[in-house]
């Protein structure tokens, strides 16, 4: 199936403006996809959005960057997706300042459920910043009365600290945001992510 064509569908039916949106345009079997990685939000430049058609998209080339210091070497989305996991964002808007609007993150919640109810096999959920961390608490708020992990730092230290959530059965990871500069000027940020794509990968090759 076609992510693209499926979110567009999701869109139109809960009145927000697909054409205005950034949409993973890749062709999945769901029932393959054991991980999904929940990014903060779609840049500014489309060009630098993980599933671009450009040459280097700088997401992208974060993403494979991260990927290969985990000790998994990939060379294109393909292959990630081929390896059972799935990279979206949040919001599929730009921020139109430093923080997110909190009526912005509930309007596109819609899409956000669509995608993790769209694969049956789903065994870790990563939340890549505080946005998807929010985004994911909100859907398992009003499903189960319960965030999925808390919120923020907080998660993040109890994670590392060996805490484990599950949100159904789902083992979700609490990291950072894994585009933009803050990976440069904090690498102790980009050492995390990195960790934690390591532990991903241990949960889903005994799956």
């Amino acid at each position: 199936m076609n992510i693209k064509a499926y979110l567009t569908e999701i869109a139109l039916q809960n009145g927000l403006a697909a054409e205005s949106m950034q949409f993973p345009d890749c062709e999945i079997d769901p029932v393959k996809i054991k991980v999904i990685m929940i990014n903060e939000v779609v840049p500014k430049n489309p060009d630098d959005w993980f599933y671009s058609e450009t040459s280097d998209p700088e997401n992208r080339r974060n993403a494979l960057g991260l990927f290969d210091s985990a000790g998994v070497p990939v060379k294109s989305m393909r292959d990630i997706l081929n390896l059972g996991i799935y990279i979206t964002s949040a919001l599929k808007t730009p921020k139109e300042s430093s923080t997110a609007d909190p009526e912005v993150i509930k309007a596109q919640l819609p899409l956000l459920e669509a995608e993790l109810e769209l694969f049956p096999n789903l065994k870790v959920i990563m939340l890549m910043g505080d946005v998807a961390i929010k985004a994911v608490n909100m859907i398992a708020k009003a499903k189960t009365k319960k965030n999925a992990c808390p919120s923020g730092a907080a998660g993040r230290r109890q994670h590392w600290d060996n805490n484990e959530f599950y949100w159904g059965g789902i083992r979700v990871f609490p990291s950072y945001i894994m585009t933009g500069k803050n990976l440069l000027i904090e690498p102790f940020k980009r050492d995390t992510i990195t960790e934690d794509i390591r532990r991903m990968m241990e949960i889903i090759k005994n799956v």
